[in-house]
């Protein structure tokens, strides 16, 4: 009897009698690793919006605008990781990639709890932890088109939703569970002793007073409870694919290979972030992926091959009107969760206060809501519904389920940028904060259903040598709304006008709507809502 991790040599899903005798339970396995550990890389990517946001609580030497930089950091590295990552099945195998990926996780950390340890750690150490948290990011193009090659075109949806909608739950895990493991000194004196609150803060179940005693390095060390048994899981419980990954080599040299390509990412997002410093952004970001995309071309020995071979989803038309539609849904997902704990912080914690003079200024609101107690609702809900838009795409068709989660963000959009410019102006701003919560919640779950019906278009539009790597290439550049959004919304934040970074959204979205009809919905349309 072959082991339950053997490499496979025979694999046909198209083949129904096939599928229900052996490949569905061989997907379902491999599936119900994936997503813990793609969680883990959610988490531990996105740590740092709640990091940041407590880091202020305790009086952290760093500007506002440093620990938003943070966060920008962290999504930037997560988006330019996931190029390279796109192309590891296809050159090292699934079991093989998803064992060493989720490993990796262990170094930012381990890392992030031991520097979180002093409040004198020097910035730069931040920066470098932030940009490491981005292989959590990473690993998502990798998961994705791992997971896309075990499940036939008619379960495409279920499949990807599942992984990618219960995986995104790592943003909802990791907002409710750092601020209850930093109330409590979980692991004794290996961690460390604990800070004092300076400012309120806020759990799941309600308001922290300043001078509570805060362990904020749990925030890294908690995740390692979770990484060493799921990287065990990893390799003794999944499978490479031969029809998909011919010659993967032995183990070293397929990890070889994966450090090679994340090292290939880790060096374009260091060249990103010091673009970054000389350039405007939106030419920083696109030098950025060509950087990425001419190393990957350049990488010697066996793998420039197959790189190369992958390339060709580049001269496909829709990979690029996927690429724009999924910015759309999980740009406007991964980018909101990054932003807004932040954004609560900043836009409720202070309000307008009138002179008798008539002079306005604004100070700090001693009854502001706490982000860390509300910014998990938004990504719980998209998280919640993606499989539900999978399901729902399965039987409609994704496009149109797209079309009406569009009309959706455009209107949200522009309602909350609306309520952002009034509390952010007001002498109450607490005043606003449930409409404002609710139209954030509301287009997180309209990005979570159109996570899942782009998805179910990809699966159908591509065919299985593309559809991995298409996935892994959208998944990528929709990702830098992790970079994007946090740096639009703190810059317009700090230049008092949070309504326009919102607008701003709003009009992409309705040229994704007009995208969208083009390709896949309007009467001769190229493919018919796939």
């Amino acid at each position: 009897m072959a082991k339950t991790n053997a490499d496979i040599e025979h694999w046909d899903v198209e083949n129904e009698e096939f599928w229900e005798r052996e490949g569905k339970k061989v997907a379902s396995r491999n599936l119900w690793i994936s997503i813990p550990s793609l969680l883990m890389g959610f988490a531990i990517w996105l740590m740092w919006g709640m990091i940041a946001t407590q880091m202020i609580n305790l009086g952290f030497p760093f500007s506002v605008e440093q620990l938003f930089t943070l966060t920008a950091i962290a999504g930037l590295s997560g988006a330019t990781l996931r190029i390279p990552a796109s192309f590891m099945i296809k050159i090292a195998g699934g079991r093989n990639t998803v064992f060493l990926t989720t490993a990796l996780l262990m170094i930012p950390a381990l890392g992030t709890g031991i520097a979180l340890m002093n409040p004198d750690t020097p910035f730069i150490v931040f920066q470098a932890l932030a940009l490491l948290s981005g292989i959590g990011g990473g690993n998502f193009a990798c998961s994705m088109s791992n997971i896309s090659s075990f499940y036939p075109k008619s379960k495409q949806g279920y499949g990807l939703g599942m992984n990618a909608g219960l995986g995104n739950f790592g943003v909802t895990t990791m907002q409710i569970l750092i601020p209850l493991v930093m109330t409590v000194g979980i692991f004794g004196a290996l961690a460390g002793a604990p800070m004092e609150l300076q400012s309120p803060s806020g759990t799941l179940i309600g308001r922290i007073e300043a001078g509570t005693d805060t362990w904020i390095q749990n925030a890294g060390f908690i995740w390692l409870v979770f990484l060493i048994p799921l990287a065990f899981a990893g390799w003794f419980g999944m499978n490479n694919l031969k029809v998909i990954t011919p010659n993967p080599g032995n183990p070293i040299s397929a990890f070889g290979k994966i450090l090679g390509l994340y090292g290939v990412g880790l060096l374009t997002s260091l060249a990103g972030v010091w673009a970054l410093g000389i350039l405007n952004m939106w030419v920083a970001l696109p030098l950025t992926i060509i950087l990425t995309l001419v190393l990957l071309r350049l990488i010697p020995g066996d793998i420039k091959p197959n790189i190369q071979k992958q390339f060709a989803i580049f001269s496909n038309k829709h990979t690029w009107s996927m690429t724009v539609l999924y910015i759309l849904t999980f740009g406007s997902f991964i980018g909101f969760s990054a932003a807004l704990p932040l954004s609560i912080s900043v836009i409720f914690g202070n309000m307008m206060e009138v002179a008798a003079d008539g002079s306005v200024t604004r100070v700090a609101n001693p009854d502001a809501p706490s982000a860390l107690t509300w910014a998990w609702m938004g990504p719980f809900v998209g998280a919640l519904i993606r499989p539900v838009g999978g399901w729902i795409s399965d039987k409609m068709g994704g496009s149109i389920v797209t079309q009406i989660i569009s009309v959706v963000m455009v209107v949200a959009s522009v309602a909350t940028g609306y309520v952002m410019m009034l509390a952010y102006n007001s002498t109450d701003p607490n005043a606003y904060f449930p409409i404002f919560l609710v139209l954030f919640i509301l287009m997180f779950a309209a990005s979570g259903i159109g996570n899942g019906s782009t998805f179910r278009s990809i699966g159908v539009i591509f065919d299985q040598q593309q559809k991995g790597p298409v996935l892994g290439w959208t998944s990528a550049v929709a990702a830098y709304g992790a970079f994007i959004a946090p740096r639009v919304m703190g810059q317009e934040i700090q230049a008092g006008t949070p309504e326009v970074a919102m607008y701003g959204f709003a009009v992409f979205y309705a040229v994704c709507l007009v995208v969208n009809w083009w390709f896949y919905l309007r009467k001769n349309a190229y493919i018919k809502n796939p």
